[in-house]
């Protein structure tokens, strides 16, 4: 039985010139007799609810499930340093920048990583596994590519400074590491063990985020984790809450309270941060599915008045740009059984009255994007 109040995260032992870091176990039973936890717990887990049963109200949700995987990848890849905007996300490679692509292929890849793992949990548990999977696809083609993906690392990594020798916090070595992350998913699985899923999660982050097991992406990695795992146990019926924006928010704080829980044994301080993360970003999306919602009829209310024999044809590209925001010419007449001449007058009406925006500035193969959709998530 571990006491949160009690906790003792480690101790430092002797590499060759430096010192590192080993985590304590942390598949056990845990207690708490911090009343603020209990009262935590409890307002998070009515926001979640409510997420949840907003959820079901929606029709179509999986529709709009595709603009908040993108909205996580741009936020938590731009926490490592990416600098991709939601608009060029979406866009196709051959639209960027070439100096702006390596970036942009990093967001792509985190965009499959997270759904090839929602995926892969209908048939593998959260698991070392599963990670090293999506950590595979994560680092696929792009400047991480040589660093192992797929695989724990060979080598003693650190965070902070140009060498082992100024490093901020140096990772326990590497011949420790499957061990260490067999305990966290032996944690993560555990049902012998009463420990909340919200508490598991938190300390699982942590715990991940200490072991570093990567030798690149344990930050996106470990992020993707919690929503891995709220859909793995059933408090998320859809992927629709992440954390990263909260992260990136205070991220001074994130950073700091992770150290405080090595360097001073706080793992109070950090399960009381990521609670209140979790309350705080449960609401948000309640009111971005809310803005949503409205945006949806507010649309289909001027197009069934305003667009006459244009309207049937109107609400499919409308439907179809819930699900995806970027559209052409040619992919606005497929998918509405129009030629090109009426797809290219009914893009020019919706751009007209600004539910779409043209991006490329060209008089050929023009890309649109549906802005009122994107600036919801871009609040």
């Amino acid at each position: 039985m571990k006491e949160i109040e009690k906790y003792r995260s480690g101790h430092f032992e002797k590499g060759f010139g430096y010192k590192f870091f080993v985590p304590v176990l942390i598949n056990d039973e845990w207690s708490w007799r911090t009343t603020i936890i209990n009262k935590l717990l409890e307002k998070a887990a009515i926001k979640l609810g409510e997420l949840n049963s907003f959820a079901k109200l929606v029709p179509n949700i999986d529709l709009f499930i595709h603009l908040h995987v993108t909205k996580e990848a741009v936020v938590s890849s731009r926490i490592e340093g990416t600098r991709t905007n939601m608009d060029e996300a979406l866009l196709p490679i051959e639209e960027i920048k070439p100096e702006r692509q390596d970036d942009w292929l990093e967001v792509k890849n985190y965009i499959d990583a997270l759904n090839e793992a929602i995926v892969e949990l209908k048939n593998l548990p959260l698991s070392s596994r599963l990670l090293r999977n999506t950590h595979s696809t994560l680092l696929q083609s792009v400047r991480g590519e040589h660093k192992l993906p797929g695989e724990f690392r060979t080598s003693q990594n650190w965070i902070g400074g140009a060498s082992l020798a100024d490093a901020v916090f140096i990772p326990p070595q590497h011949q420790i590491v499957n061990s260490l992350m067999g305990d966290l998913e032996s944690f993560l699985n555990n049902d012998q063990i009463e420990v909340p899923a919200l508490i598991r999660i938190a300390i699982a982050h942590y715990q991940f985020e200490t072991i570093h097991p990567f030798l690149d992406g344990n930050g996106r990695i470990g992020r993707l984790m919690i929503t891995l795992y709220l859909v793995n146990e059933g408090i998320l019926e859809k992927p629709l809450l992440y954390l990263s924006e909260y992260f990136d928010n205070s991220k001074e704080l994130y950073y700091d309270n992770l150290t405080r829980v090595r360097t001073h044994n706080n793992m109070l301080q950090w399960i009381t941060y990521f609670l209140v993360g979790v309350e705080k970003t449960a609401a948000n999306a309640v009111d971005t599915l809310s803005k949503v919602i409205q945006l949806k009829n507010d649309l289909e209310y001027q197009i069934n008045s305003g667009f006459g024999r244009r309207s049937n044809s109107a609400l499919i590209l409308l439907n179809i740009l819930f699900q995806n925001p970027v559209t052409t010419i040619d992919n606005a007449a497929k998918k509405c059984s129009l030629s090109y001449k009426a797809a290219n007058d009914l893009v020019r009406i919706m751009q007209e009255k600004q539910m779409v925006k043209e991006m490329t500035g060209q008089s050929r193969n023009r890309i649109f994007i549906f802005k009122p959709f994107l600036d919801i998530f871009s609040d």
